[in-house]
This record gives C-alpha cells, sequence and structure tokens, in this order.
C-alpha cells in the first residue's frame, strides 16, 4: 500500500516542532541556572533532553474485569496508576469486549483501553491507520475452546452451538479461524453453517452453557476455567496453536490524537503498568488474591479458588506486545471476515515503551517491522 499523506505530515510536523522546541530549550537552558546540568539532575522519566512531556489534566482510560487484564485491575484499583500519573485525573470505564472498548475510543468517550489484538486490528483498518496506536503489550495466554461432554473431536462441533464474547473479537476470530482449518463453516449473519457461532456476554455464556444452550465456547480467562468449573473440558488451548505458545491476548491502545498531544500521561501510563508488573512478579500470591478482591468489587462475585488458581496458571503477564503474532491475528480476521485486509506498518508505536524499559535496564520490544518506520 502506498504511504498515508495525512499521516506522514503530522508526523513531519511532529519531528519538526520537536526539533525547534529542542533547539530552543537547550539556548534557555544555557542561560539558566535551575537547568539540569546545572543541579546535577537527570531528566525524570516523563521529560526529554528537550524538556517536559506534554501531560493531560485527565485520562480515561477502558479494560475489563477479566485475568487477562490483571495490570490495570490490580495497579488502577490499589492505586498505583493514580499515584504515577501524578496530577492527571485518571477515570476509568469497564467492558465485556474489544470492539465496544474501541467503539468508545472513536466516540470520544475514552483515551486508552486494553484490549485485545482485533479488535486493534479492526480500529486501525477502520480509520486507515490514523485512529489509534498500540504502545504496550500486557497478557500472553489465557484462551481455550471448552466444550461439553458430547464434543471430543472437532468433527463433533458439526451442528453445534459455540459462543464468543462479542463478533470480531479476539476469541470470535480464533475460533472461526481454526474451525475454518477444520473444514467447518460458521455463518458471520446467521445463515445455515456447519457450526452456530453465537457472541454474547461472557456471564450469559455461562449461564448459556449450564442450562444447556450452547455446547461450548472459545474463551479468555477467567470465563474458560468458569466453564470448566460447570463441566466443560478443553478441545482446544490456543497457546497450542502459537509457535512456543507466545501470543498477545491483551495490549494497550491509546488514541492517536492523544497519543501525539500528551506524550507524557502516556509514558507515565506504562510506568505505572510497568511497576504493577514488577510488584505482581514479587508477589504472586498476593496478586492473584488482589485480582479477585477486585474482580468482586467490578462485577459482585469474586472467582471461586479453584477457577483463580486455574486461569491465573494459564497466563503470562508481560509489557512486550509480541507484535510477531499480530500479522497472523490480522490475516485470520481477513480470512473469516470480520475485517479487511489492511497494511499494518504503523500500528505500533513503542518508543515510549522501550524509554521506561531502558530505564529499568530491560532489553527493548520489537515491533516485528510493524512501526512507523516500517522496519
Amino acid at each position: 500500500m502506498t504511504a498515508r499523506p495525512a499521516h506522514r505530515a503530522r508526523r513531519l510536523a511532529a519531528t519538526l516542532t520537536a526539533l525547534l522546541t529542542a533547539g530552543m530549550v537547550a539556548s534557555l537552558g544555557a542561560c539558566s541556572s535551575d537547568s539540569a546540568a546545572d543541579t546535577g539532575d537527570a531528566p525524570t522519566a516523563s521529560e526529554t533532553a528537550a524538556g517536559p512531556l506534554a501531560e493531560a489534566d485527565e485520562l480515561r482510560l477502558g479494560y475489563f474485569a477479566n485475568v487477562t487484564h490483571a495490570l490495570p485491575l490490580i495497579g488502577v484499583e490499589d492505586g498505583t496508576y493514580q499515584k504515577t500519573l501524578g496530577d492527571t485525573k485518571l477515570t476509568t470505564e469497564i467492558f465485556n469486549a474489544g470492539p465496544a472498548a474501541v467503539e468508545a475510543i472513536f466516540g470520544g468517550a475514552i483515551d486508552a483501553a486494553y484490549l485485545g489484538p482485533n479488535p486493534a486490528i479492526n480500529a486501525f483498518a477502520q480509520s486507515n491507520g490514523e485512529a489509534i496506536r498500540i504502545v504496550a503489550g500486557a497478557t500472553s495466554g489465557g484462551a481455550q475452546l471448552v466444550v461439553n461432554d458430547s464434543i471430543t473431536t472437532a468433527a463433533d462441533l458439526k451442528g453445534k452451538t459455540l459462543a464468543t464474547p462479542q463478533l470480531g473479537n479476539t476469541q470470535d476470530v480464533a475460533l472461526r479461524a481454526w474451525l475454518a482449518d477444520q473444514d467447518l463453516t460458521s455463518s458471520l449473519t446467521g445463515a445455515a453453517s456447519d457450526v452456530n457461532v453465537v457472541p454474547q456476554e461472557n456471564a450469559q455464556t455461562l449461564d448459556a452453557f449450564k442450562a444447556g444452550q450452547v455446547d461450548g465456547a472459545w474463551l479468555p480467562e477467567p470465563w474458560a476455567s468458569r466453564l470448566v468449573d460447570a463441566g466443560a473440558h478443553v478441545l482446544v488451548d490456543e497457546k497450542d496453536l502459537w509457535p512456543d505458545g507466545d501470543f498477545v491476548t491483551t495490549h494497550l491502545i491509546v488514541s492517536t490524537e492523544f497519543l501525539d498531544k500528551y506524550p507524557g500521561t502516556v509514558k507515565k501510563l506504562i510506568e505505572a503498568e510497568y511497576a504493577t508488573n514488577e510488584w505482581i512478579t514479587a508477589h504472586p500470591d498476593e496478586a492473584k488474591t488482589a485480582a479477585n478482591t477486585n474482580i468482586e468489587k467490578l462485577t459482585g462475585k469474586p472467582l471461586a479458588d479453584g477457577v483463580l488458581d486455574r486461569a491465573w496458571g494459564n497466563l503470562r503477564l508481560t509489557l512486550d506486545p509480541i507484535a510477531s503474532s499480530l500479522q497472523t491475528s490480522a490475516d485470520h480476521a481477513v480470512a473469516v471476515g470480520t475485517s479487511k485486509e489492511t497494511d499494518l506498518t504503523g500500528i505500533y508505536d513503542l518508543t515510549l515503551l522501550n524509554q521506561v524499559l531502558e530505564a529499568n535496564g530491560q532489553e527493548p520490544a520489537d515491533d516485528a517491522g510493524l512501526g512507523a518506520d516500517g522496519k
């Protein structure tokens, strides 16, 4: 595909502005007795050599009440995110699935969200590469196709009804792509097909499975484990379909407009995520309990101990967005008809993430050639 003129123009303008600003600040710094050079203080994590990065008065963040969103689930609720954001007010909204969060970003209701790869791909495609950027990872793993006892092979799914969280969301695409690999059709419109796929809210799926109204579901944690607790068994563990079992389940996206205007706030958001992940790594048992407490706070019901243990063990929390898996997810979405083919170059902007990782002595994250420079 050809380069996007508007996008390139905006980036060029931003680059020129940054260069001019750097020159002005350098000149002022030479005359100022309060400069970092004079005091011996290095720039803070949300500053550059050109000075502090712009910060917003408010950050509106979306995420799910799922263990796959453990980083915001714990870090928002324990105050780490607000503390790190400083004077920027944090407001949050809870979503059931990624497409709804994307619509909220498109409608200007939120500025950033934790969600899966396919909604991010759709948002990028629908906006001709303009609306959003992936700025960090959050979770790998934790998605399974769980079914009732009558199903032991893919062939047994013919004529059955399976649920997913929402049409076009990450698990919906994963299920439809896997069914196609098994030579089983699944209609997007409700027309006759081999397998009836019913997108619906996860809580509704649990009740429907218990009532025998659906035969199984492709779900993220903790919902896959909840169905197992209700009598389902695993037919497909998605990690078995990926090299080394590593694929992005949840990552952090930000509206491009917000990122361009307030990079300091986005950087602090990533710093909050990093600090939360460090605490979780050092306190796994406490973190698991904290996640469950916050799930109860947001949904009114905690996870059973067995469900929590199983779900938590299926996840890997990481700020690496595992960009190498994104193109495959995009190809799956095109193949099943939930997304149009699009050039994903530019969907990642890992500049701020890699600054945070470098400041903490970590290796940089790779954008798999899908950053703005396409390298």
